[in-house]
């Protein structure tokens, strides 16, 4: 991870296949959406110690199209919790398959809120 630095490992690391294009034949925004979602949503309930949702996703910008065949990682940072919920900043990057080099594609926060049994907010455990 050249440009931030901060990551130490992928959460999900994945190939974009020709089922997930869109029909221009880019991959569809909201197939990166739902992996950085499932990225995040690992590092929640880890967190969290249990169940989570999703309450929002803030800021997301695409910068450059995932193509056929490339591996794409995503990362996710916890960058603030409350008292049920955390904001991650979650990052995904592509790469080609006969390539090293590593293209930041989307980025955005995604927030979750900690949830029992009956699907209420609970406190999140301690840190």
């Amino acid at each position: 991870m050249e440009e931030s630095g901060t990551y130490k490992e992928p959460v999900i690391r994945t190939i974009a296949m020709p089922s997930d294009t869109n029909p221009a034949g880019d991959i569809f925004g909201g197939w990166l959406m739902s992996q950085m979602d499932l990225a995040a949503g690992n590092a929640a309930a880890r967190r969290a110690r249990g169940r989570c949702v999703t309450v929002a996703v803030d800021g997301m910008v695409f910068h450059t199209p995932v193509h056929v065949g490339d591996e794409v990682s995503v990362y996710a940072d916890l960058i603030s919790t409350g008292r049920t919920s955390m904001k991650f900043q979650v990052e995904a990057w592509r790469r080609s398959r006969d390539g090293d080099e590593q293209i930041k594609v989307t980025e955005a926060v995604f927030t979750f809120v900690a949830i029992d049994s009956g699907s209420r907010p609970r406190p999140l455990p301690p840190g």
